[in-house]
């Protein structure tokens, strides 16, 4: 499914966010746009920082056109301010200290999406659990289908 952009041509913003219970365990992704559309999934094992990743994959799988991005992770928002994906690229998918960069599926398909130069994606960091009613909101519906992952793998 996927949504149009804004009729004026102006940004898209889409709060994102992952969830896990326990670390790994369950867990569970979100993104929402305020006034407009959301989605959330989840993944029976995996990690947060798996789920973070993953929620903005299927944000901007979801929605098109100019599209700013907003998060509570400093792992996805720092990867792209601080540009880490050029430093990885270069060393041969290795962080800075020489090991092998986690989840590197998901951000090889995370940077397929938001490097493309036909579509302007942006990236911004809200503090989580701090009263912003879009976080809070993607922050419950990641909650709960990590939750509903437990309950559906207990059946």
């Amino acid at each position: 499914m996927s949504f149009a952009p804004t009729d004026d041509g102006q940004m898209t913003v889409v709060y994102t966010d992952g969830s896990c219970l326990g670390n790994p365990g369950p867990g569970g992704w979100a993104w929402a746009v305020d006034g407009g559309p959301s989605d959330c999934g989840g993944e029976a094992h995996t990690t947060n920082q798996r789920m973070e990743v993953m929620a903005v994959i299927q944000a901007l799988c979801a929605l098109s056109g100019p599209t700013h991005v907003v998060s509570d992770s400093t792992y996805v928002v720092n990867c792209f301010k601080q540009q880490w994906w050029t430093g990885w690229q270069r060393r041969g998918w290795k962080n800075s200290q020489g090991k092998p960069v986690a989840n590197r599926d998901l951000w090889e398909e995370l940077f397929a999406l938001a490097l493309n130069p036909s579509r302007p994606v942006t990236f911004g960091w809200v503090k989580g659990h701090s009263g912003d009613r879009m976080n809070d909101r993607v922050d419950l519906l990641a909650t709960d289908a990590a939750a509903r992952q437990v309950r559906e793998g207990s059946l």
